[in-house]
C-alpha cells in the first residue's frame, strides 16, 4: 500500500491561453477535498500567445500555482522533465493543457495507486477525436507494443501518475512522453491502467501532426528497444 502525503500536478503548456483557467479550476474542485498537499506546476513551452501572462497571474492568486517556463518551444518531453525535476510532492500526475483529460479522474487514480502501483495511465476508451487521429493512434499503439513487447492499451494518453523518485530517473530526450510506461517498468516500477474520461478540445488547436512524428516516433521506439535490451537497473541500499 502507498500513501500519498502530496502530489505535484504537471501541465505542459504551449499556446493554450484559453483553457488554463478553467483547468486550474477544474483542478481545485477534483483535488482540494482530498485532504492532501498539492500544487499545478505549469511549465510553459515557449508559448507565443498570452499562456504566461495567464499562468503568471494563477500564481499570484493561488499559493497551489507554481511555474516554470522555457525561452523557446522545446517539446512536450522535454516540459515533463522539467516538471519531474521541479515538482515537490511525492507523486506527480501528468495532464494536458487543452482540457481533453478531466481532472475529475485524478481522485480514483490517486487511489489506484495506493493499492500498491508505482504508476497509473489512464486509458481513453472512448476518444473524442477525429476518426483519423484515432485512427493513427491505434496503429502506432499496436506497433509501439508490438516491438516493445508491451500491453499497454494508451500509452498517448497523457494523464498519468507516478511516484516522483523513479520519474526523475527516466533518460530524458526529444519522443520520452511516448514511452512513460516501458521507461517506467525499466526502472522497476509495477504500472496498473485504468479507464479515463476523454473530452472534445473547445479551445485552440491540437500542437501535434497525427502523422507528421511517424518517422520519428518510430526511430525512437527502435531506441528503447536497445535500452530494454541493454539497461541495467540497480537498486543499491547502504549498510553501516
Amino acid at each position: 500500500m502507498n500513501t500519498v502525503a502530496s502530489f505535484s500536478i504537471i501541465v505542459p503548456v504551449f499556446n493554450e491561453e484559453d483553457n488554463l483557467p478553467v483547468l486550474f479550476a477544474e483542478i481545485h474542485k477534483a483535488v482540494s477535498g482530498l485532504g492532501k498537499t498539492w500544487e499545478v506546476l505549469f511549465v510553459d513551452d515557449g508559448s507565443t500567445d498570452r499562456s504566461l501572462d495567464v499562468i503568471k497571474r494563477l500564481a499570484a492568486e493561488h499559493p497551489e500555482a507554481r511555474y516554470v517556463s522555457f525561452c523557446c518551444n522545446c517539446g512536450q518531453s522535454a516540459a515533463f522533465g522539467a516538471g519531474f525535476r521541479y515538482a515537490k510532492g511525492d507523486v506527480v500526475i501528468t495532464i494536458d493543457a487543452d482540457l481533453q483529460n478531466d481532472p475529475a479522474d485524478i481522485p480514483a487514480m490517486l487511489r489506484e495507486y495506493e493499492r500498491g502501483f508505482d504508476m497509473v495511465i489512464g486509458w481513453r476508451a472512448r476518444r473524442q477525436d477525429t476518426f483519423t487521429k484515432r485512427i493513427a493512434s491505434k496503429i502506432a499503439n499496436a506497433i509501439r507494443n508490438r516491438l516493445s513487447h508491451e500491453t499497454v492499451k494508451d500509452t498517448g494518453c497523457s494523464l498519468k501518475v507516478m511516484r516522483t523518485e523513479l520519474a526523475r530517473r527516466l533518460p530524458m530526450f526529444t519522443g520520452m512522453h511516448r514511452f512513460l510506461p516501458t521507461l517506467m517498468k525499466m526502472e522497476g516500477a509495477s504500472v496498473s491502467e485504468m479507464k479515463v474520461n476523454h473530452r472534445p478540445r473547445l479551445h485552440g488547436t491540437s500542437k501535434y501532426g497525427t502523422f507528421s512524428r511517424a518517422k520519428t516516433a518510430f526511430f525512437d521506439l527502435l531506441a528503447i528497444r536497445w535500452m530494454q535490451r541493454r539497461h541495467v537497473c540497480v537498486d543499491v541500499r547502504e549498510h553501516n
